[in-house]
């Protein structure tokens, strides 16, 4: 099993940065692809990146594309969420979450293992 570990959150004003970090204790060997989401109250869980640890591949919804960059540090077991000209509305919990084997990796039910999350404010 994986225990993802989220950190790197905090309040910015619109415009600002942040870089998010996720950090992978356990087996991870076997991990096909990690996965950021974000949750705003009153809104579902909305995915957000997903990059495939295999090749590097990565993905991402039409709300950030341009603006955040997932990559990876192998040697460090930690994936990242580079996030710039943040808005308002990318205010949210986000999440980071595993998987072993194939999938699409795009969808929460993809993902099994899930982080406790890390909490992003942004102001205008």
């Amino acid at each position: 099993q994986v225990q993802p570990v989220e950190s790197g959150g905090g309040s910015v004003q619109a415009g600002g940065s942040l870089r998010l970090s996720c950090e992978s204790y356990g087996y991870t060997a076997s991990i096909n692809c990690m996965g950021w989401f974000r949750q705003a109250p009153g809104k579902e869980r909305e995915w957000v990146a997903t990059i495939k640890i295999p090749y590097r591949t990565t993905f991402y919804a039409d709300s950030v594309k341009g603006r955040f960059t997932i990559s990876q540090d192998t040697a460090k077991e930690t994936v990242y969420l580079q996030m710039n000209n943040l808005k308002p509305e990318d205010t949210a919990m986000y999440y980071c979450a595993a998987r072993y084997g194939l999938a699409s990796c795009l969808r929460s039910t993809d993902f099994g293992y899930w982080g406790q999350g890390t909490q992003v404010t942004v102001s205008s």
